[in-house]
């Protein structure tokens, strides 16, 4: 009997020890530290995006802790808050704040983005706010609306450059400007060809042109061999000759001065040129009556 009872308590506390260490070996398995003395805060979250229990907490690309258990709050409707338990050296500055974020993969972890620690630490067992982590996905996603609105104008472009290419005028169009590219082919090969026949040109045109550098610059020299001074004081002589003799043609001093400025002489000079005038008209009229008497000496009856 007493066997008995022995080997009923001997398998007992075998099923007891066994469920203990399944217990915490599921724990381990978790990640969740067994006899760990980490530090409590609560972290405040709208929606928690597939966090659960056991999920790891990085701080700068390093693990610092596990997130303990999740309660939604009754007193609050759509707060859910998640015990998290970190490393008891970490200290959690103000203004930290822990984002949810999930790769390909669907692997939930919390990261926690540290504040300032100027401006304080949240005392243990704390309040630290919670957000999810969009990453490129959520951003996709937050485009998707703005995407949708603007199928329906796609659509309609798509529609007018179906229109647009249909017409004959863009064929007729694209024909004009191939032969406008053979053409422009055409300038560029004969500008080739005239930019060649300038390079040969070019040397002969720069010697001529120092050429003539060269001439200017000896009419230059010749020009500054010239003695201006001299050539000055003969202009300003020839100019003062010249002032002279017009004031003798303005003056009633001479032949010329009174010829110009005599009004009578003038008279006298029109009328003896009006004699003359007549005498030769009377003379072509009847010319025998000034021979016969410059010859003959008879006179014309």
């Amino acid at each position: 009997m007493m066997n008995s009872m022995a080997k009923e308590i001997k398998i007992a506390l075998v099923a007891i020890v066994g469920i203990l260490v399944l217990f915490f070996g599921m724990k381990f398995l978790k990640g969740v530290q067994l006899f760990s003395n980490d530090h409590v805060y609560y972290v405040t979250f709208s929606d928690i995006s597939g966090l659960a229990a056991s999920s790891p907490i990085y701080a700068n690309g390093f693990k610092v802790g596990t997130v303990k258990s999740i309660e939604y709050d009754y007193s609050k409707p759509g707060a859910i808050v998640a015990t998290v338990g970190l490393d008891k050296k970490l200290q959690v500055p103000n203004g930290s704040r822990a984002e949810i974020e999930s790769d390909l993969l669907g692997n939930v972890k919390l990261n926690l983005l540290l504040g300032d620690p100027s401006a304080g630490m949240i005392p243990v067992g704390g309040k630290i706010s919670g957000s999810i982590y969009a990453g490129a996905l959520g951003k996709a996603a937050e485009m998707i609306p703005q995407i949708e609105k603007i199928l329906p104008k796609l659509d309609s472009i798509l529609a007018n450059l179906n229109t647009l290419t249909a017409d004959p005028a863009i064929a007729k169009s694209l024909h004009n400007v191939e032969h406008i590219t053979n053409d422009l082919t055409t300038t560029t090969t004969q500008l080739n060809t005239l930019m060649a026949s300038l390079n040969k040109e070019v040397p002969g045109m720069i010697t001529r042109a120092n050429n003539v550098l060269d001439q200017s610059g000896q009419l230059a020299s010749n020009l500054s061999a010239v003695n201006v001074e001299e050539t000055m004081a003969k202009v300003s002589e020839t100019l003062e000759n010249l002032r002279r003799f017009t004031d003798k043609l303005n003056a009633n001093d001479g032949s010329l001065g009174l010829l110009l400025n005599d009004k009578k002489l003038y008279q006298n000079l029109n009328s003896t040129i009006a004699h003359a005038d007549s005498l030769l008209i009377n003379l072509r009229e009847h010319p025998k009556r000034y021979v016969h008497f410059s010859v003959f000496g008879k006179k014309d009856k």
